[in-house]
């Protein structure tokens, strides 16, 4: 009997054991204090081909842009929260197998268990076809998230997109130091430099803190200091 998810995504699992795989949440195994498969193994393979292919993609589509523009724009495309509207859209909570009590404290509406689901899903399609029909089903899936990336800014958030890179390198958030303050109540300019990893990655000034610490993550977009302290530790 098919599953109703597949009716949804439009593909058949030729080995149903893959979409079950990826469908059932860790607290399964933890509530039942037995071993059981879950889909943390098939999430870091999907993990693995969306980076692949939404990489290539961006990588024909924008051939004039360098390294570091690519690398912003994957970003917003693989982020948590745009995972988590793609796997809302196949409504993937509904389907999950939960733990009761994973399901009590909002597990199915939770952005990490939903994104987590759909990279899994995507390690079955591939596992259980090929690289080509996992391609097809990503693009389609991701359509709105790619024309909307035509449409809006890329520094739409600088801080947001910041955080998003450097959190994919490594667990510390940027932070951000006023340096000064000038002029009268109602006409002040306030200078904010962001550091990560006791490095100064840009700043920047502006009427608010708010609006100066933005000036100091896009100056840090621009610079991507980053990438040479990365470059710098490699042997």
């Amino acid at each position: 009997m098919r599953h109703p998810l597949e009716e949804r995504i439009g593909y058949q699992f030729r080995n149903p054991r893959l979409l079950t795989e990826a469908l059932t949440h860790p607290s399964v195994a933890h509530e039942r204090q037995r071993k059981q498969f879950d889909n943390q193994r098939l999430e870091f393979l999907g993990d693995a081909v969306l980076q692949l292919v939404i990489t290539e993609h961006l990588f024909a589509r924008y051939s004039e842009a360098g390294e570091g523009r690519l690398t912003t724009r994957r970003s917003r495309l693989v982020s948590r929260e745009s995972l988590k509207v793609c796997a809302a859209a196949l409504d993937l909570g509904r389907h999950l197998l939960m733990g009761r009590g994973e399901e009590a404290s909002g597990g199915r509406q939770r952005a990490s268990t939903l994104g987590d689901a759909f990279e899994a899903l995507l390690g079955a399609i591939y596992l259980d076809s090929d690289l080509e029909t996992v391609r097809r089903f990503i693009l389609e899936e991701m359509k709105g998230d790619l024309e909307r990336l035509e449409e809006e800014p890329l520094e739409v958030n600088p801080k947001g997109q910041l955080q998003e890179l450097l959190q994919a390198i490594s667990p510390r958030s940027p932070s951000y130091e006023l340096l000064s303050q000038q002029g009268r109540e109602h006409e002040r300019i306030f200078h904010v430099r962001v550091l990560w990893e006791n490095q100064i990655l840009g700043e920047g000034s502006g009427r608010s803190k708010k609006q100066a610490e933005t000036a100091a993550a896009l100056a840090a977009l621009k610079g991507q200091l980053w990438i040479k302290k990365i470059d710098s530790t490699v042997p």
